[in-house]
């Protein structure tokens, strides 16, 4: 716009013999006196004020974008997946102290839990002083019983129905503590640590319901050196 204001006082300068006819009124939009400097601010004003306009609109959108991130990130980690630390030598050597794992809540929306799972479940209420421990609002311990078994021990054998439980995964030899006989109810579960003679689970605290299962925990993200499926 200035250069249109430089134009207009140039032909401003023109003799009025040379540049029009006498008499002849002058364009006020030319005129250099008011004119040429309205017409430059009124320029700057309509730059300026689409880039503000921009600029608030670029934040709008980045908050936006942001706060749906968010909004799914907890409901991701409500829902469908979260991560936890593990605390203790309960679960050795299947889970070691440190390590994170991915719980999926999702895992029990159309199957149940089964036997040999290892999932993540409300501590029961009186966890910490049956076991002597710190209060904590999660564990992690192995399914071993499901609704219908009657849950026991001879020696370091686990019975299930009266039959050996061939444990297909790692764990310690020794039981530890027995098992009295538990029959589990309709939606009753019995825990076990594999780490046997270091874990206080179901054989102190008793069996948990399945409500208190928060999901199945499938795979050892970190370390990375340890990272493998559950």
């Amino acid at each position: 716009m200035s250069s249109e204001g430089g134009a207009g006082g140039s032909e401003h300068d023109t003799p009025t013999g040379q540049g029009r006819a006498a008499g002849r009124p002058e364009d006020p939009a030319l005129s250099p006196v008011d004119g040429s400097q309205t017409l430059e601010d009124a320029g700057h004003d309509r730059a300026g004020t689409p880039r503000r306009s921009h600029l608030v609109r670029q934040v709008l959108e980045w908050v936006a974008i942001v706060g749906v991130a968010v909004a799914l990130a907890l409901l991701v980690r409500t829902f469908v997946v979260q991560t936890y630390y593990i605390p203790s030598g309960s679960m050795e050597p299947t889970l070691q102290v440190g390590d994170r794992i991915l719980v999926i809540k999702l895992a029990y929306r159309v199957v149940s839990p089964a036997r040999g799972d290892v999932v993540v479940f409300h501590a029961p209420s009186d966890e910490a002083s049956q076991c002597g421990s710190v209060p904590v609002a999660d564990l992690v311990k192995r399914i071993i019983g499901v609704p219908g078994d009657e849950v026991s021990s001879r020696g370091n054998f686990i019975l299930i129905n009266g039959q050996v439980l061939h444990q297909n995964w790692p764990h310690t030899a020794q039981l530890g503590a027995r098992i009295v006989p538990t029959y589990l109810k309709p939606g009753q579960y019995f825990m076990l640590g594999d780490n046997h003679t270091q874990s206080c689970d179901s054989r102190v605290w008793g069996p948990i319901r399945g409500s208190a299962i928060i999901g199945k925990a499938v795979l050892v993200f970190w370390p990375l050196r340890d990272f493998h499926r559950i």
